[in-house]
């Protein structure tokens, strides 16, 4: 499948700001599933930006910006040819060891609801970590329900579960918490998802990647109860939302912040 890629995100500040720093994960990768044919980024005329990787070797571009100003619009438009791998991940670097992947954060730290899910999971499936993973997305996705506008980015994983709420980047949580709980490695995973509806989006995807083994790294878009498809375009990775987002940032002054996202994934035939 072709993915068709674009992406304007603009910033506005209430009084100028003296300094701006954007940190960007927002550009795939090519791996065993995907592979970018085309990828642009544009960015003011006054801005500098810096390209690198992180620890995960995610690609990183570093925005800059160290004089006034009042607004900031990031455009981005890309091409990304992706096949079907029934979610197992292939092709892409590996710098931590699966059990690195234990580890919890302040967004992923279990409670007892979190724990009582993994349990739950554990005691439907079939003794294996393949079919554990999957009962465990049902039963995340069963105990949160998903609803836009809820929840932001510091809600964690057992705030969602208590709330019985929350969007992709929740259900990713609550994944890898119960995941990790129960002896499975878990990774967030950010990327674009396409999908029938001729719309445009204010945010991009998110989904698991738990490690299998004799499989490796499989994914789990919990939000939607299936593993990604060619439809999904994988972007980067972390143990948690704040490792992976697609951007964040600081600024000195600049008073209240507005921020609009306009974010269109399309379709098409892929290149032969």
């Amino acid at each position: 499948m072709l993915i068709q890629i674009r992406q304007e995100t603009t910033y506005r500040y209430a009084v100028a700001a003296n300094y701006s720093m954007q940190i960007l994960r927002a550009q795939p990768q090519d791996g065993a599933g995907q592979k970018v044919l085309s990828w642009r980024l544009s960015i003011p005329p006054f801005a500098r930006l810096t390209e690198g990787r992180d620890a995960y070797d995610n690609l990183l571009q570093t925005l800059y910006i160290d004089r006034p100003h009042s607004e900031i619009t990031l455009s981005i438009e890309g091409e990304v040819e992706t096949a079907d791998e029934h979610g197992v991940v292939r092709g892409v670097a590996e710098p931590f060891p699966p059990t690195f992947f234990l580890r919890q954060t302040e967004l992923t730290a279990p409670d007892g609801a979190v724990e009582a899910l993994a349990a739950s999971a554990r005691a439907a499936s079939d003794g294996t970590a393949l079919d554990l993973a999957h009962r465990l997305m049902e039963k995340v996705r069963e105990a949160v329900d998903y609803r836009i506008g809820e929840t932001h980015a510091a809600t964690t994983a057992a705030e969602a579960v208590g709330h019985g709420y929350g969007v992709c980047q929740d259900h990713t949580h609550v994944f890898c918490s119960a995941a990790r709980f129960a002896g499975l490695p878990a990774r967030y995973v950010s990327g674009y998802l396409w999908d029938d509806v001729d719309t445009e989006y204010e945010a991009s995807h998110a989904w698991a990647e738990a490690y299998i083994d004799g499989l490796g790294w499989v994914g789990f878009d919990v939000a939607n109860r299936i593993c990604p498809t060619d439809a999904h375009v994988r972007v980067a990775c972390g143990l948690d939302y704040l490792e992976a987002a697609p951007v964040r940032g600081l600024r000195r002054g600049g008073g209240e912040e507005t921020m609009e996202v306009r974010l269109r994934v399309d379709a098409g035939a892929a290149q032969q």
